[in-house]
């Protein structure tokens, strides 16, 4: 099949630091590529791919040049897929929905991965405007604020069986990756550390609008010591630290709409002490990859009890469950039945 993706223009794809999304969207590509379609990836010009790739500006604006509109980005990004959009068989967006408008009048079979949180004002009015719209959840917990969008499948995350290379070893320290944010849970997986008497490695970009949030709350309690802040780390830089921990602590305070640092944890054999909270109970198998908890107290016995846990049995559920070309496969499965109906109506 020719399929287009649709990213996000905040990071390049994959992104050089932080970006989640970014990095699905190459793993994805890079996948649909080895199981032979002719992908196009509509990005930032900084972007690498094993499809072909459509530069619509020129690089990721977080890392670009300051004071760009990103709203003139985003709008060459659409005009980019509406003046080419003959050229592909299905259209798969990233950018929310943001393409809507456009995608819906193109007559191309096209579908939208939903990767953020769903329980924001206005999302039901859009629903209603594009009810025919084909939506991918990323769990099924993130759908459940827009019960009526026409979602069409549930498609979990994955990543290259081989990105990541596992260590059976216990660990000498907890691990944190994230943004800084309050409702990712930095100040409370820096109270389950120090109370579970083991130091904290946190590896976190902090976000503009979060230096007074990290200047308040989080920094007179980095240490350098017990608690060390380590910074935004690469891809090559994420293998050692998420396996040289014992365990990534994940005590999030929103509805997470997947949390892949979960699943990348999982690949270096590193078990996730996570709470209870949007898509961890449908990531983490309790007992087996990790534990699920509902609170501080909870989550310092789950340290202790870390030793319960085999880590070459969390390698081998992400193996089972996280791989990108387990991904790729289902979403190929979605492309073909979106192409199959626009040809037969019926």
């Amino acid at each position: 099949m020719r399929i287009a993706q649709l990213a996000p223009l905040a990071e390049s794809v994959p992104p050089k630091l932080y970006g989640g999304t970014e990095r699905v969207i190459a793993w994805l590509v890079d996948g649909l590529v080895e199981l032979g379609h002719d992908v196009t990836l509509f990005a930032s010009g900084d972007s690498k791919t094993k499809g072909s790739l459509h530069a619509v500006w020129p690089r990721a604006l977080r890392l670009g040049q300051r004071g760009v509109d990103p709203n003139a980005a985003c709008a060459l990004l659409i005009e980019a897929i509406a003046a080419r959009a003959s050229d592909f068989d299905v259209i798969h967006s990233h950018v929310d929905w943001l393409s809507l408008p456009v995608l819906s009048r193109t007559g191309v079979p096209y579908l939208t991965t939903m990767h953020g949180r769903l329980d924001l004002p206005g999302l039901a009015e859009v629903i209603g405007a594009f009810p025919n719209a084909a939506s991918v959840s990323i769990s099924d917990n993130q759908r459940r604020p827009l019960p009526d969008a026409n979602w069409i499948a549930t498609i979990q995350h994955g990543l290259p069986k081989d990105l990541f290379r596992p260590s059976y070893e216990r660990g000498s320290y907890l691990a944190f990756l994230g943004r800084l944010t309050a409702d990712k849970g930095p100040e409370e997986a820096m109270r389950i550390a120090r109370a579970a008497g083991m130091p904290l490695r946190i590896a976190a970009k902090i976000p503009r609008a979060e230096t007074a949030y990290f200047k308040k709350k989080l920094e007179p309690n980095i240490d350098g010591e017990e608690v060390q802040l380590v910074g935004e780390v690469n891809e090559v830089r994420k293998q050692p630290f998420l396996a040289g921990a014992a365990a990534l602590l994940f005590p999030i305070n929103w509805p997470e709409p997947f949390g892949l640092v979960m699943i990348e944890a999982m690949a270096c054999g590193t078990p996730v002490i996570a709470y209870r909270s949007g898509s961890v109970p449908e990531v983490i198998e309790d007992g087996v990859t990790g534990f699920i908890v509902d609170n501080e107290e909870q989550a310092i016995r789950a340290v202790n009890d870390l030793g319960r846990l085999d880590r070459r049995a969390v390698r081998a559920r992400f193996e089972d469950r996280f791989t990108s070309s387990r991904m790729a496969q289902d979403y190929e499965a979605r492309y073909r039945e979106l192409v199959a109906r626009a040809k037969d109506p019926s």
